[in-house]
């Protein structure tokens, strides 16, 4: 790479975001987390009824994945067990702490920033309240992160179009990051309601396409089940293209690693119907296409103190091994 620090700009959810900025964050990097804010459960969605403020948990993750006090993060990822605050996130209501005593969320996650002494910065998408409507090949309308997720039969009957009620705007921080960016990553994650949502958002996709950045698409390792079950990575592909636009993204990183017969039974018994993303082998041999193992090996253990998720709606226990993941993208950046 040149001496000119590289921008690179991560898209998504939570989990998916955190995981590449945190194999990121060991170079010399310039980053920024673009956030989708549309999540309705868990510790998040509760808040955001009660308090009427956008969803947090995404921002919190991505302000901990920058951080470089490794004595907070422990802190900030901390679930209450008991009272009326059972399954509530101490650093979601930190922040929301933050948002009443500043008056709006961009000044909030700055004084969160401050406090975590991150590098980069984080970027809600938008600082309009919306929710997601998916419109089903029936006809069926389900409206909400959290009954999408649920939703048992989505990839069964299919999803005609996704939209956001009431249309938003994009945050001007987020417009300006990706117009000078060099890197725009779209990482994994649940694809209906953390990936697609930040595409409907006006000026996004416009932006993503009109910039001079290299596009990467990280595809999901493993299918959500009742979401997007049996999807291979050209299904995930096809449809990221329907909302962003066709020949946009110009590179696709997938997964080609497996897991041990152990972990996958261990695996199975929380998401019995789940299974890794297929490809055809033929897309080893394009240039636009990267397979490789970026699987961690670790599976993430379920915390039981996380109560206000509910049904499909689970974290995954297995994630993308943020340093192979960094390894690609670095070397994308010297192309």
């Amino acid at each position: 790479m040149s001496k000119k620090i590289k921008k690179i700009i991560c898209l998504g959810g939570g989990t998916g975001v955190s995981v590449v900025l945190s194999g990121l964050k060991k170079y010399p990097l310039d980053l920024t987390a673009i956030v989708t804010m549309f999540d309705s459960g868990g510790s998040s969605g509760k808040l955001r009824k009660e308090l009427g403020i956008l969803s947090l948990g995404d921002v919190r993750q991505c302000l901990v994945a920058l951080s470089n006090e490794n004595n907070l993060t422990d802190l900030f990822h901390y679930r209450f067990e008991k009272g009326t605050l059972k399954g509530h996130n101490f650093g979601n209501l930190l922040i929301a702490a933050a948002i009443g005593a500043t008056g709006n969320l961009n000044k909030a996650i700055e004084k969160i920033a401050k406090i975590l002494n991150i590098k980069g910065k984080v970027v809600p998408v938008t600082l309009e309240m919306a929710d997601i409507i998916a419109v089903l090949k029936n006809n069926k309308k389900i409206k909400e992160e959290e009954k999408i997720i649920n939703y048992p039969y989505l990839s069964r009957i299919g999803v005609k179009k996704l939209f956001l009620e009431p249309k938003v705007k994009a945050n001007p921080k987020a417009i300006s990051a990706i117009k000078n960016a060099n890197l725009i990553v779209i990482a994994p994650g649940k694809f209906y309601t953390s990936i697609i949502p930040i595409f409907l958002i006006k000026g996004i996709s416009e932006a993503v396409r009109k910039s001079l950045a290299k596009k990467v698409f990280v595809c999901n390792l493993m299918t959500q089940v009742g979401n997007t079950d049996g999807f291979t990575v050209i299904d995930f592909l096809t449809i990221l293209e329907k909302y962003l636009g066709k020949d946009v993204i110009d590179y696709i990183i997938f997964n080609t690693g497996k897991l041990s017969a152990k972990q996958v039974k261990e695996v199975g018994k929380v998401f019995p119907k789940a299974d890794f993303v297929k490809y055809d082998k033929s897309l080893l041999k394009m240039k636009n296409f990267i397979g490789a193992n970026v699987t961690d090996r670790q599976i993430q253990r379920l915390d039981p103190a996380d109560i206000l998720v509910k049904g499909a709606n689970k974290r995954t226990m297995i994630l993308h091994d943020s340093k192979k993941l960094a390894k690609i993208l670095l070397n994308l950046c010297r192309r």
